[in-house]
């Protein structure tokens, strides 16, 4: 009897230990390095994310859309929510990111993938493929938080 008492005293003092020990918020953009992918892959203002790490599904929520010039003849555009399935390397079911060539028609991108030090977008039939120094650094919408100093901004749930 006295030992089932210290066994179950040592047990709930071991779970409180561990949920006393939780980690500090992981960001959306700390999330990204985990997966082998640079922080600047999302742009500055991540409000929210969540992240189902055994299927790799996840949800990102932007303080509004979002676009910026990259290598002076695409555009690309963040809607609010991103959504899609992550992997190491690659992002799978894209939803909320697209694509402009040289001014004309807007595409969806549907997959990313890292190769090496290459950062590859597919729309579909088409890919292009860009240095993974162009998302070293958040790109600035004018809105949001410094991806790199403010990883307690972005909410973090493993489950969605």
């Amino acid at each position: 009897m006295i030992s089932s008492v210290i066994f179950f005293f040592l047990l709930t003092s071991a779970a409180h230990a561990a949920f006393s020990a939780a980690s500090p918020a992981v960001s959306a953009y700390d999330m990204l390095q985990r997966y082998q992918f640079p922080v600047g892959l999302l742009p500055e203002g991540i409000t929210k994310y969540s992240l189902d790490e055994g299927s790799g599904r996840f949800s990102t929520q932007l303080n509004g859309t979002c676009s910026f010039e990259l290598e002076e003849k695409y555009t690309i555009r963040y809607e609010p929510p991103i959504k899609g399935v992550i992997r190491r390397g690659k992002i799978d079911e894209l939803e909320g990111v697209s694509v402009r060539i040289m001014g004309m028609v807007w595409l969806s991108v549907v997959q990313v993938v890292k190769v090496g030090h290459e950062i590859e977008f597919s729309v579909g039939v088409a890919s292009a493929g860009f240095p993974a120094g162009n998302f070293a650094e958040c790109h600035s919408c004018g809105f949001g938080i410094d991806c790199k100093d403010d990883a307690t901004a972005s909410s973090y749930t493993e489950a969605m």
